[in-house]
């Protein structure tokens, strides 16, 4: 191992943060990054992670809505989704929009009962989309399931709500935002309000995906600072991605002309396919950082490679040095 780092020397080998990893080490990083894509079989993993996803739309929305409607007016919610058409083709915003208003014509003791028995139900169905980025995340870092049935379940369930409830958070920022500048006259500075506002939700967002690289997979916990970097990564990714597919579809590209009445669906399943695809390269991003050092990438104490309960703090990655 020493004459391996002493070979290896300015790779960042040694590292003990990000910010200690020269650019031959950010190389080296890149160069496996791009080689798991076809090693972990990304697009794949993915298209199944869409599956289930797809799957747990409706009941995720039914949970969304009848959590939503202890604080707003359910029938609201369609109209706020407006605010997400920059990002989303038209297509997908009808899909959402529709079944939401299928779910918020229900008489109001028909959602008091789904809040208070079918919420159950609904959540424990929408849990199967997030147990598939559980197993997702299992992949990029080169873990296999060792949780337990009940474990498993209890942390994909607090996942589950805690998506619900930062969903619900974001849109309380979006309805929030006119009201104080309206109530404060803060008119001449909606472009700023407006912008950190978004910087807000962009926030929300690597916090989310921050937690689920460390809650994720069956492994021990990586330590925070090994984390933003795939999960900025993949936000600005995801943004940029979403609103060029949005802009491709609604000028260039015509589902409904060739799948017909599942135009909307395919355009929906191709845009989840493509931000799992995304989350799961800032997984793979984020792995080989850490494969990157000798240091120990796990919460602490710190333990000597091989007793660390994770693969890629575990092992060292392959530098390109060493295929020269």
């Amino acid at each position: 191992m020493n004459e391996v780092l002493e070979h290896e020397r300015g790779r960042g080998r040694r590292a003990e943060s990000v910010a200690d990893i020269p650019w031959k080490g950010w190389k080296d990083i890149l160069f496996r990054t791009y080689a798991s894509i076809s090693s972990d079989r990304v697009l794949l993993v993915a298209g199944g992670g869409t599956f289930y996803v797809l799957l747990a739309l409706v009941p995720s929305l039914s949970v969304l809505i009848s959590t939503y409607g202890l604080l707003f007016d359910p029938a609201s919610l369609a109209d706020h989704l407006t605010i997400m058409s920059r990002f989303m083709p038209a297509a997908a915003i009808d899909l959402i929009r529709d079944q939401l208003q299928r779910l918020t014509t229900q008489d109001e003791a028909t959602l008091s009962f789904a809040f208070l028995l079918s919420l159950g139900l609904a959540v424990w169905s929408a849990n199967s989309g997030m147990k598939g980025l559980f197993e997702a995340m299992n992949v990029a870092y080169d873990e296999t399931e060792k949780r337990g049935f009940f474990r498993l379940n209890a942390v994909s369930l607090l996942f589950t709500l805690g998506a619900v409830i930062g969903v619900i958070c974001m849109i309380g920022v979006v309805i929030v935002t006119p009201i104080i500048l309206e109530f404060l006259f803060l008119g001449s500075f909606e472009p700023l309000i407006r912008i950190a506002g978004f910087a807000f939700l962009a926030g929300m967002l690597i916090f989310g995906l921050m937690l689920l690289y460390r809650y994720g997979p069956s492994r021990k916990n990586a330590g925070w600072r090994w984390l933003p970097v795939g999960a900025v990564a993949a936000v600005v990714l995801v943004i940029i991605v979403s609103a060029a597919f949005s802009f491709y579809v609604s000028n260039f590209a015509d589902y409904n002309a060739t799948y017909g009445s599942l135009g909307a669906v395919i355009g929906f399943m191709t845009l989840i396919w493509l931000t799992l695809t995304i989350v799961m390269l800032g997984a793979e991003l984020n792995a080989e950082i850490e494969h990157q050092t000798v240091i120990d990438t796990t919460v602490s104490p710190e333990q000597p490679m091989g007793e660390r309960g994770a693969y890629v703090a575990d092992h060292l990655g392959e530098s390109t040095a060493s295929r020269s």
